[in-house]
């Protein structure tokens, strides 16, 4: 079962000990930034699902820090504020944000708050497409777009891709690889994966570089 990544951008030593402590307990997998700048390069590097963003900031603020994030990607953001100003909640909506909690708060209703809001994503059919780095792996429609130019893969190639770029950063053995991709009673060579790995770097082009050789291992794509 897939595990929801909330990243909470606060500078608060504190409240930051207390909402990762929430999250995990609410079986989130929680990400913690001290700063805009960190939390913008977090969410660049990982596949984070929810955003819980406080206002005031010691690099950039909150309005600053949502107005970035809006330019390239749609995940949801909480705004946290001690101001509970009307002109504060419409300038956060105005801006892109999904809901507005105002401190002090309870933990147990952001909790309430970041599951609906998950829930409501969900239901909203969002687009289930893998990015990376100038590699789009659209999955409902399985095709692969690289610097926005389709490529076409054929269905094992695309299946391996896909398993890479849901594993970004991870090394994946050959027999991972092997049981996941072609299943279970696959009995071929280990060599069939290194070679669909070599079809996958060609079609890849200038992006090859991001498919690793983890020698003795496998192979893993790129997490930098």
């Amino acid at each position: 079962m897939k595990m929801d990544k909330v990243l909470v951008i606060e500078d608060e030593k504190g409240l930051q000990d207390i909402l990762k402590t929430y999250l995990e307990k609410n079986g989130y997998s929680a990400f913690i930034a001290g700063d805009g700048r960190s939390g913008l390069e977090l969410i660049e590097k990982y596949d984070i699902s929810l955003v819980i963003l406080d206002v005031m900031l010691p690099d950039m603020d909150g309005w600053r820090v949502l107005r970035e994030l809006r330019e390239t990607s749609d995940v949801p953001v909480i705004m946290l504020t001690a101001r509970g100003e009307e002109y504060d909640k419409l300038l956060g909506f105005e801006l892109g944000a999904d809901d507005y909690v105002v401190k002090p708060f309870s933990p147990r209703e952001l909790m309430a708050r970041i599951k609906a809001l998950l829930k409501r994503v969900d239901k909203g059919g969002a687009k289930n497409v893998l990015e990376w780095k100038g590699i789009v792996v659209d999955v409902d429609s399985r095709e692969v777009y690289v610097d926005g130019n389709k490529v076409d893969f054929t269905p094992k190639e695309f299946d391996l891709l896909k398993y890479l770029m849901e594993n970004r950063g991870r090394a994946i053995t050959r027999e991972q690889c092997l049981e996941r991709v072609w299943g279970y009673d696959f009995y071929g060579d280990l060599r069939t994966v290194d070679t669909h790995i070599k079809q996958i770097r060609e079609k890849l082009g200038d992006k090859r570089y991001l498919v690793k050789t983890v020698w003795g291992i496998g192979y893993k794509l790129d997490g930098e």
